[in-house]
């Protein structure tokens, strides 16, 4: 079934792409005035509890963001005391990101950086329908060209999203 200005598929998916886009910033509001982060910021303090220490690049590299996003949200999660920057002793010009033992307090007090719903949902489902919804999302990213897109203006307010 086709319609005059095109695919009646692509009136749903958009419909569709746009109530998870509002889904996921209604809940990194909720996220940012329950604990004071955004989704973004929640996901840059979980990739530097996953690796002992690293650089901002390698940072934003991990998250899918450009690194003056990156670097904005280094400082203010700097600012609350969640991380520390230490310059190397070999190459003075290179700066390590660690998370501080405040950073992983709060991450273990933060809600997941999911909407509760969605992965509580998603927890249910065995792990080969888990594995189907993560891959035809990430096909939609390829088929849309997006996978170097740093997304922070379009779908974390003052953030960005997660990459695998």
């Amino acid at each position: 079934m086709t319609t005059e200005s095109g695919n009646a598929y692509e009136y749903r998916i958009i419909r569709a792409l746009r109530r998870v886009i509002r889904a996921v910033h209604i809940h990194s509001k909720k996220l940012n005035s329950e604990f004071g982060l955004t989704t973004p910021q929640l996901l840059c303090l979980g990739a530097l509890a996953e690796s002992s220490r690293t650089t901002l690049t390698d940072l934003a590299r991990m998250v899918n963001l450009g690194i003056s996003t990156a670097n904005g949200i280094i400082d203010r999660l700097e600012a609350k005391g969640y991380l520390t920057r230490t310059r190397s002793s070999e190459d003075h010009r290179k700066v390590y990101l660690e998370i501080s033992q405040s950073g992983r307090e709060i991450i273990l007090k933060a809600p997941s950086p999911l909407q509760h719903k969605l992965s509580e949902s998603l927890s249910r489902l065995p792990e080969s329908e888990q594995m189907v919804i993560a891959e035809s999302l990430e096909q939609v990213v390829k088929l849309m060209e997006a996978e170097k897109l740093d997304v922070s203006a379009n779908l974390f307010p003052g953030g960005q999203s997660y990459r695998s």
